[in-house]
C-alpha cells in the first residue's frame, strides 16, 4: 500500500522555542511514519498564543491550503491535540483532512493491537476521542444502527451518531469488564509465576527490548 503523503504543522510560542518545536516533528514525523504516512513538508508558526479557532493563524492555514493543493496532499497533522472547532475550521480553510498527534496515536494503536483485551481497549479510546468530534462526516453509524425509520421526529443526523457511539461505548466498556474478570481468573491460578510489563511512548524501542530479552518475536 502507497504512503499517504502528509504535511505537519506546529507552534512555536515565547515558552516554546522553534528548535524544540522541529524535535516534537521529528518525533511526530516517525509516528506519521508508523502510521503508514510519508511527511512530505514541515509547517512552523511562531506565535504568541494558538488561535482559538484555528490553531495557526488563517493567514497560516491558508498557505498550507496551497502547499497542499500544489502538491496533492490529502493530510495535515498537527502536532497539539485540536478540539473539534479547529478540525472543523481548518478542513474548510486547507481543503484536506485534519488530524492531530493524538489520533495519529491511536491509529498505530489500532493498527497493532493483537489481543481481543487490546483491541476493545483501542475501540473504545477511539470512540471516546471522537465522541466530542461528531460534527464531521459519520453517516455511516448511523446506517449501522439502522438508518431510516430509526430516527424519532426531528432527530438530526448528528444526534443519531452520538447515540450509536455513545451505545458502543457502553458496550465496549462492559466487554472490557468481562475481560478483566476473566484475566483475574487466570490470574489466580498463576499465583506462583511474576509478570514484568514493559511500558513506553510509541516508537521507544518496547518490542525491539522484549526480542532481546526474551524469544518473543514481536513485531517491530
Amino acid at each position: 500500500m502507497p504512503s499517504e503523503p502528509a504535511v505537519l504543522v506546529g507552534v512555536s510560542l515565547p515558552h516554546l522555542p522553534h528548535h524544540r518545536v522541529e524535535e516534537y516533528l521529528d518525533e511526530l514525523s516517525a509516528l506519521v511514519d508508523s502510521a503508514g504516512g510519508e511527511v512530505h513538508h514541515r509547517v512552523i508558526q511562531a506565535r504568541d498564543r494558538l488561535d482559538a479557532a484555528t490553531y495557526v493563524g488563517k493567514g497560516k492555514a491558508e498557505e498550507i491550503a496551497a502547499l497542499c493543493k500544489a502538491e496533492g496532499i490529502k493530510l495535515a497533522v498537527f502536532d497539539d491535540e485540536l478540539s473539534p472547532a479547529q478540525i472543523r475550521n481548518l478542513e474548510k480553510i486547507i481543503g484536506a483532512r485534519v488530524c492531530d498527534r493524538t489520533s495519529v496515536i491511536l491509529d498505530i494503536f489500532a493498527r497493532r493491537a493483537r489481543t481481543r483485551e487490546a483491541r476493545t481497549q483501542v475501540e473504545l479510546a477511539q470512540y471516546t476521542y471522537l465522541l466530542p468530534r461528531l460534527t464531521r462526516a459519520w453517516s455511516h453509524l448511523s446506517r449501522q444502527a439502522g438508518g431510516i425509520g430509526t430516527r424519532g421526529v426531528g432527530e438530526t443526523q448528528l444526534e443519531t451518531d452520538r447515540r450509536v457511539i455513545r451505545k458502543r461505548i457502553a458496550l465496549l466498556t462492559e466487554e472490557l469488564k468481562h475481560i478483566a474478570a476473566h484475566r483475574e481468573v487466570q490470574a489466580r491460578r498463576r499465583r506462583d509465576t511474576f509478570e514484568v510489563a514493559l511500558v513506553g511512548y510509541t516508537n521507544a524501542g518496547k518490542s525491539s527490548l522484549m526480542n532481546r530479552l526474551t524469544a518473543a518475536k514481536v513485531k517491530v
